[in-house]
Order: C-alpha cells, then sequence, then structure tokens
C-alpha cells in the first residue's frame, strides 16, 4: 500500500512540474506579443478578427490572427493561412496555447484572436489564463447561447464581460447594455471605448467587395487607432484582407425551366436580430428583392432558435416560408397565426434532397430572392450543395432599382456585387475554393527575427530594441448616446523608459495592460 501511494505522489508531483513549466513557456510566448487582442461577442467575431488584422498589418505590423467561425484558421502575417487541427475534430480552448505559440515564433508586433469559449468561466480562463489579451473587443450582445450565458440578455452582456482585461482596454459597439459593460468594466480597471458606426461612412463602406456592417469596421478601426496606425491606412488594409468563408453573399442562379433566382446565405447570422439586420441591408442595397422567400432550416438541438426563427417571419413578410430540417414543427407553430398559411413544410430530413429540392424551386416565381436562415448544419449544407449545382445567372440585370433613400442618406447601390465565398459542405481542413485564393492573393510580408528585433523581446541583454507601439487609451474614450459618465477607474499608464543599468530588470510595456 506504501509503495502505490508512492507512486501516487510521485506521478502527481511531476504533473505539477510539467504544468508550471508549460505555465511559464505560455507566458513567455505572451511575452512576445506586445499587442494581444481578443475578439468576443455574439456574432460577428470572425469578421472583425479579420477586420483588425488587415488594419494592423496595412499599417506594417507584423500581424497574426485566428479565426473559430465557419473554418477556424490560423492567419499568417502574410494573410496566408491555414486550417486549425483539432484532434477528433473536436474544439476545445486549450488549442489557444499551440495558437500562441505558433504566433510567438514570428516574433509579432500584435496578435488577433476570436474567443472561442461560450461558458462565462471558459471565457475567464480564456483571458486571464490563455491570451491576457491587452486590448479586449466585445462587439455585441444578442440573443443566442441562452442555455450557457442566459437567460436574460442581461446575463448574456455579464458573461461576456469576463473576457476583459484587467487595467487594459476594452472596445465595444454595444450600445444598449453599454450601461452594464460599463458597470463591468470598471470592476476590472478596464477603460470601455464605445466604437460609434456612425464613424463610418458611405463611402468608406463601399470600399468593400464584401458585405460588412459599420459596426465591425468602427471597432476595427478604433483598435487600429489604439496602436497607432492611421484611419486611410487601416481601411485600405481591411479593404485587401480575405473575408471569412462564412461572410454574407449573395448569389444569382438560373433553374432548369428557365426562373431567375438571388439567394443570400445568411445561415451565419443565426440569431433574430442579426438575421433582420443583414436581411433588410441586402434589401436597401438592392442585392436582393421582392418577392422574397425564406427558408428555414431546423435543427433537434436547436429547438428554441428554430422557433426564433419563426417568430421574425412578419418583420420580413416573406410571399413563402418553406421549412426544412427537424422538428419543422418548432420553426412553424412560432410562425403567427397570420402568416401561417404561407409556410411549407418541406418534408423534414427524411426525405430525399432532390424532392424537397424540385418542390422549393418549383413554387419560386419567375424572378424572385430566397434568403436561408437558421443554422446551417444538417438539410442546410444540402440546400447550398444542390443550389451550386445549379448554373448562374449571367444575363443583364433588369431588376427594379432598390428603394430611394432618404433624403441626406447617401448610399449608393454600387456595392452589390459579391462572389461565392461559401464552399458547400465547407471541411475545415481542406483548402479555399481556387476562386477565393486567386482573388485574395497575399502579398508577402517578411515576418522573421533580425538583429534589431531579436527573440524574445524581454531579454535583458540585448542593447539595440526599439519600442513597440504602446497601448495609450485617450482620457475621453467616445460614448454612445445616452450612457452614463465613466467612474473614473481607469489612468492611461505611460510605458516607463528602458533601463540605463542592464542589471535592472527589462519590463515588458505590454504587463501595464493586464
Amino acid at each position: 500500500m506504501l509503495f502505490l501511494y508512492t507512486v501516487l505522489v510521485v506521478c502527481e508531483a511531476v504533473l505539477l512540474i510539467a504544468g508550471i513549466v508549460e505555465q511559464r513557456r505560455h507566458q513567455t510566448n505572451l511575452d512576445v506579443i506586445p499587442t494581444r487582442v481578443l475578439v468576443n461577442g455574439i456574432r460577428g467575431k470572425s469578421s472583425i478578427t479579420r477586420l483588425c488584422a488587415g488594419a494592423l498589418r496595412g499599417g506594417g505590423l507584423t500581424t497574426v490572427a485566428k479565426t473559430t467561425g465557419t473554418a477556424a484558421r490560423f492567419i499568417h502575417p502574410d494573410a496566408t493561412e491555414e486550417p486549425v487541427y483539432r484532434k477528433f475534430g473536436i474544439a476545445n480552448v486549450v488549442e489557444q496555447i499551440g495558437i500562441v505559440r505558433r504566433a510567438a515564433a514570428y516574433n509579432p508586433d500584435a496578435l488577433v484572436i476570436e474567443c472561442m469559449a461560450v461558458m462565462p468561466a471558459l471565457q475567464e480562463i480564456n483571458q486571464s489564463k490563455l491570451i491576457r489579451s491587452t486590448i479586449g473587443v466585445l462587439c455585441n450582445v444578442r440573443e443566442d447561447h441562452l442555455a450557457e450565458m442566459g437567460p436574460t440578455l442581461d446575463d448574456v452582456a455579464r458573461s461576456l464581460c469576463r473576457s476583459m482585461p484587467e487595467n487594459g482596454i476594452c472596445v465595444t459597439a454595444e450600445q444598449d447594455r453599454f450601461d452594464i459593460l460599463q458597470e463591468e468594466a470598471d470592476a476590472r480597471n478596464c477603460q470601455l471605448i464605445y466604437a460609434d458606426p456612425k464613424t463610418v461612412s458611405d463611402e468608406e463602406l463601399r470600399g468593400f467587395s464584401w458585405f460588412t456592417f459599420k459596426e465591425n469596421v468602427a471597432i476595427a478601426l478604433t483598435v487600429a487607432e489604439l496602436v497607432g496606425v492611421d484611419r486611410a491606412t487601416a481601411l485600405q488594409g481591411m479593404y485587401d484582407a480575405p473575408p471569412d468563408p462564412g461572410v454574407l453573399s449573395v448569389e444569382r442562379y438560373a433553374t432548369e425551366d428557365g426562373k431567375k433566382l438571388r439567394f443570400a446565405n445568411v445561415f451565419a447570422a443565426n440569431d433574430p436580430e442579426s438575421t433582420l439586420m443583414n436581411i433588410n441591408q441586402l434589401l436597401d442595397l438592392g442585392a436582393i428583392h421582392r418577392p422574397l422567400n425564406v427558408v428555414i432550416n431546423c435543427r433537434p438541438d436547436r429547438v428554441e432558435r428554430n422557433g426564433q426563427m419563426g417568430e421574425i417571419i412578419p418583420d420580413l413578410d416573406p410571399e413563402q416560408v418553406f421549412v426544412i430540417g427537424h422538428p419543422a414543427k418548432s420553426a412553424i407553430d412560432a410562425i403567427p397565426a397570420q402568416y401561417r398559411d404561407r409556410a411549407v413544410d418541406l418534408g423534414g430530413d427524411r426525405r430525399d434532397p432532390e424532392e424537397f429540392m424540385a418542390e422549393l424551386l418549383g413554387r419560386l416565381g419567375p424572378d424572385s430572392s430566397l434568403v436561408a436562415i437558421g443554422n446551417i448544419h444538417g438539410q442546410g449544407e444540402i440546400l447550398l450543395e444542390h443550389l451550386a449545382e445549379l448554373p448562374p445567372d449571367e444575363s443583364a440585370d433588369d431588376t427594379p432599382a432598390a428603394p430611394a433613400a432618404p433624403a441626406g442618406d447617401e448610399r449608393h447601390v454600387e456595392h452589390v456585387d459579391t462572389v461565392q465565398l461559401y464552399a458547400p459542405r465547407l471541411d475545415p481542413y481542406q483548402g479555399y475554393p481556387e476562386a477565393y485564393e486567386t482573388r485574395y492573393a497575399p502579398v508577402h510580408v517578411p515576418a522573421q527575427r533580425t538583429p534589431e528585433r531579436p527573440y524574445p523581446r524581454t531579454a535583458p541583454d540585448q542593447g539595440s530594441r526599439e519600442p513597440w507601439p504602446a497601448v495609450v487609451p485617450a482620457p475621453d474614450a467616445p460614448r454612445p448616446p445616452g450612457a452614463p459618465q465613466p467612474r473614473g477607474l481607469f489612468e492611461p499608464r505611460v510605458p516607463p523608459a528602458p533601463p540605463a543599468d542592464d542589471s535592472q530588470q527589462w519590463q515588458n510595456p505590454g504587463e501595464q495592460h493586464r
């Protein structure tokens, strides 16, 4: 028995020592990266991650990024990217350790990484132990993952705040619950900066070849400003950045019987508010038009979300509502009674795909739009596969122009041209479509160690070192209209000057933001 206890104690000691060694190595890798941006929120994290990385790359900063959205990708400093390998295909927050290790090998100026945790406790661990961000991003608070972070939106807001950096900075475009975010930021001695989407002009938004929102661009511009990248340079970097493969896009198809179809893949926006925002933007820009048809894909493990998609049907006012997947009843029963006669149950997930696709296309008019909402997995992937087999509509666009913009609104419709960025049944380990790779061919940027920037930067015996951009926020950070005044807990900290005596320990200015 004594032998067994001895073996147990030895094993525990070995594990403890191994854990301490791994933690110190991870901390060393973090110290190499002076600016660490952790992007959290409910909707748009992947797009914001790519926008921030593009803005910083445009400013000449060596930037590494990692997304976790439609397909998890590790983005190198030259904008090339590769899949994130996951054992058994299962996502785990521990993978962030390997991402930081790979990023540190580039000796980068910045790391922009998407938060992959849903549970509130894991979000806090992701920030405090794995990333220790100097700049946090909390893009928005929406109705999603209510079972883990809810049940109310106020609870979701407080859960997301667990990723805020202590003694650091957090950028947000959330206005409705800004007071809650401010309260949580004050508790962490974190300065909360409001990224006002009104500061992004329509002219600037039209520079993108893919659909995005002013909120996302405003956040990326604010992050770029904090690290010293000017607005024009940051915008050009964002224009050149490859978009996420699940980005909002519109395709034009021609059916076998001569019908014209505009299809909008809005699966990525799988909460009600984001779904409505996406569809309304497409309608305003003239990318889709009425008569509008909606297809809702249901999943048995997302019954609540199925019902949420049914509840927003009156706001969309479609001609027909096609319901695929299982259980279809969860979405149909949530549609208000006055719109329920427009619902068409296409037979659930057991029906032959050829049959339900033939019925769906047969019910469409000669020139109509189809919007896919809900969740992409299951029948949604099959829908995309079959639509991708249709020939493209190359005829001249004789669609009536979009409604005139109100006075003072200078929106134009030149921004509606899109390319297919979503690959049906996207395998997270495969490459992007050839058209995507060709369109967004990267310009290689050297990302290697130099005598002026040795590895690691915190080495005390280096006589020549150039300070990295310090993240020092403006004391009068913008706030949304009507938001309460800050409590004044955060005071901008100026990076200390390097010690003249090498006997003194060199302090990493990035430490001030943790």
